[in-house]
């Protein structure tokens, strides 16, 4: 939703400075006349908040809140007040494309005198696109001759896939004493590879899943064809967007770098959560504190946010976006999942992760 600006114009001597990571920092002033109009609405305020004996809150006489208080807080709230009117103003006067919260600052505030302010706001960067369909096409022309798109699963692949199968059946289904925990390494390995099962139709039954060794096999091919598959898209995909983004100039805002840290932070707390380790303990044992961790990530983090960066303003130049009905099909089915979900974020979220993946098709079909 759009900022809609006051209807009168309470600012003035405007000035625009641009700061490093996508920041500008705004000044000027609201004069005495305009700040007044704001006094009644800020005594108001806090007047509800003022306890005085005798009077309801938000009934106490302007007289009696002054002597009570003094002016410097009635002041205050009304430079507060009308920094928050003439801010969405000003950025639409002034064609600012900001993002996340403004930081604000009073320069100059006393009885009589005009407001003197700074804003310092983050800004939607500039940012210029190297030729990402032609990048594109030449990271799958130079992949595809270096054999990278081939997908084969051989037949060790297969019997290598039955042996880890046949292995976790012996060690799930070995009785466990405390013998077993005085063997050597060596000791213990022999016991397991002795207890193998033989690969017959017995054991595939006993596998629930599958028909035969034949479907077993069968089945295990296809997953792992599968499996390599989603490794080579990740592959090529990983090259396409590292050149992409070496190739864009971009200044990428702290605040999305934060943002993504604080993602990353969130994944793996969960992360250690699920292993049963308390998160302070893990600090400990790692001998570093949450910054210090947070200062390695952001590396990682600024890397994320820039590719986001880009994958959006390719997909604005191309004018690529996921239909509504696949926003909603997508919500549904993370709420399905996720029932504590919020429905916003996950609409975000699908949008996102849709418009991504439909970049990437795009980028895959320059060939």
């Amino acid at each position: 939703m759009k900022n809609k600006a006051p209807a009168t114009k309470i600012y003035s001597n405007i000035a625009i400075k641009k700061l490093p990571k996508s920041q500008v920092e705004i000044s000027g002033t609201i004069e005495v006349a305009h700040l007044g109009t704001f006094r009644a609405k800020a005594l108001k305020n806090i007047g509800k908040e003022i306890s005085i004996d005798g009077f309801r809150k938000g009934s106490v006489p302007e007289k009696i809140l002054v002597s009570k208080i003094g002016e410097m807080p009635i002041l205050e709230e009304m430079a507060e007040l009308a920094l928050s009117s003439a801010y969405p103003s000003i950025i639409v006067e002034e064609k600012i494309d900001a993002i996340g919260r403004p930081r604000i600052e009073i320069k100059k505030l006393a009885p009589g005198n005009p407001l003197e302010f700074s804003i310092t706001t983050t800004v939607v960067p500039e940012v210029t696109l190297g030729d990402y369909k032609k990048i594109a096409k030449e990271v799958i022309a130079e992949n595809k001759k270096a054999g990278g798109e081939n997908v084969e699963v051989t037949e060790k692949d297969v019997t290598d896939a039955i042996d880890r199968i046949r292995r976790s059946y012996a060690e799930h289904n070995h009785v466990h004493d405390e013998s077993h925990d005085k063997m050597s390494k060596e000791d213990h390995e022999k016991m397991i590879t002795d207890s193998l099962p033989e690969l017959n139709e017995e054991f595939v039954a006993k596998l629930g899943a599958f028909s035969s060794v034949a479907d077993l096999k069968e089945k295990i091919k296809t997953k792992l064809t599968e499996d390599k598959k989603d490794q080579v898209l990740e592959k090529r995909r990983i090259a396409i967007s590292d050149k992409i983004s070496d190739a864009t100039t971009v200044e990428v805002p702290e605040l999305l770098i934060t943002s993504e840290t604080n993602r990353i932070e969130a994944q793996f707390r969960d992360d250690i959560g699920r292993m049963g380790v308390p998160f302070d303990d893990y600090l400990k044992h790692a001998k570093k504190t949450l910054e210090e961790i947070r200062k390695e990530w952001a590396p990682h983090a600024e890397k994320k946010a820039k590719l986001q960066i880009v994958l959006n303003k390719i997909a604005e130049a191309e004018n690529i976006a996921p239909t509504e009905k696949e926003i909603e099909e997508e919500v549904k089915h993370i709420v399905e999942h996720y029932k504590d979900a919020d429905k916003e974020r996950a609409y975000i979220y699908a949008e996102t992760v849709l418009m991504n993946e439909k970049v990437f098709k795009f980028l895959e079909e320059q060939k």
